[in-house]
């Protein structure tokens, strides 16, 4: 996978800031090993049972707020 197709799935992560910073200003330290998984996106106030869809996140996606659980995990 090339770097730009990397990028579009960083949208809403907390570090993809790192990589907007400008020209030479360097890039997310986790985008060159980036592989995508299936995981649940729970929000901490969310009560269980959880039974949203899994999605294709990067294993490193973290945003502020939420958990990224396995797909099969309910409550």
């Amino acid at each position: 996978m090339s770097e730009a197709e990397k990028l579009k799935h960083c949208a809403g992560c907390h570090d993809d800031f790192y990589n907007h910073r400008g020209e030479g200003a360097g890039r997310c330290w986790s985008l060159p090993s980036m592989k995508l998984i299936l995981r649940k996106e729970v929000s901490i106030d969310q009560r269980p049972p959880w039974t949203q869809k899994a999605r294709k996140f990067p294993a490193c996606y973290h945003r502020e707020r939420f958990v990224y659980l396995n797909p099969d995990v309910t409550k």
